[in-house]
């Protein structure tokens, strides 16, 4: 197992998580009815894990020369997994994405496909852009949810404009990781505050229109708290370690935010199965590096 373990470390378990949860709120989005019968719906939870897993692998392949400099201990620099071992591993993995994500529907290997492009522009070329990176990024998470939604093609048209709340999300996050390693600016943070904001304010709307908005309430709030209080220390002192913290709460909250999706379309017992996924999520990242 000890030799696996640099493996896993490259594809971020804890993160994976997360991106389960994507799904099951993406499938809540759409009104899908969770019963055995739709077995084959599931493998659109095997495509996300294949797809992230994937791409921050590949993240870590391109990222090799800089991480020998400023994170000397990941696996690809310390030497414990080869260059060509991790990217053999990264792309086997968005190919198992891709692949999953067909045994649903061409619908859901198109959208796959288009995660798996991005994912790889933005490891090999957007990340350290302070515009692009944000935005690619978050196009990633926003064509998660839209995999989830894609379970029921038809709701695409009414609710496919909800990934554009994750792509905020996910842009405030990327916005704040650039200055993980060195410190950063104020600027920064009050942008991603603003973006949290937003995405909370929507969240709220739209849980008020389907009937749900006093019990989504709860989860927003929460999730609010989850992710305010590093960003708050990160205010008050924008060094490198208070921004990874930031960073991993607002990452690892992710599941927060998708349980208030799902209650704000009035699915509680999903909800619930959804935040059961953070203890998972949190034991796994006292384990594996989050960022």
């Amino acid at each position: 197992m000890s030799n696996l373990k640099p493996y896993f470390q490259l594809a971020r378990p804890a993160n994976i998580v997360t991106a389960i949860a994507d799904i099951l709120a993406g499938m809540t989005i759409t009104q899908f009815i969770f019963e055995p019968s739709a077995h084959s719906a599931y493998w659109l939870i095997l495509a996300t894990i294949g797809l992230y897993g994937g791409g921050v692998v590949m993240n870590d392949v391109f990222d090799a020369e800089l991480d020998a400099i400023e994170r000397p201990e990941r696996p690809i620099p310390s030497g414990k997994v080869s260059p060509n071992a991790a990217a053999l591993l990264g792309i086997s993995l968005l190919v198992m994405g891709i692949i999953a994500a067909g045994m649903f529907s061409l619908l859901s290997a198109q959208l796959a496909l288009i995660i798996a492009a991005l994912a790889v522009i933005y490891d090999r070329y957007a990340k350290h852009s302070a515009v692009f990176g944000p935005i690619t990024m978050g196009l990633c998470r926003g064509g998660n949810l839209l995999l989830g939604m894609s379970v029921v093609s038809q709701s695409l048209i009414e609710w496919g404009w909800v990934a554009l709340v994750p792509i905020a999300y996910i842009g405030a996050i990327t916005l704040i990781s650039q200055d993980e390693v060195h410190g950063g600016k104020r600027r920064s943070l009050y942008i991603a505050a603003s973006l949290y904001m937003s995405v909370h304010a929507i969240q709220f709307i739209v849980a008020f229109q389907q009937g749900n908005g006093s019990m989504a309430l709860l989860l927003i709030a929460l999730h609010a708290l989850l992710i305010g209080h590093p960003l708050w220390k990160a205010f008050q002192n924008p060094i490198g370690p208070n921004i990874g913290k930031a960073v991993k709460a607002g990452v690892l909250s992710l599941i927060v935010m998708n349980a208030a999706w799902c209650v704000a379309f009035g699915n509680w017992p999903i909800a619930l199965v959804v935040l059961l996924l953070l203890p998972l999520s949190i034991l796994l990242a006292r384990v594996f590096a989050v960022t």
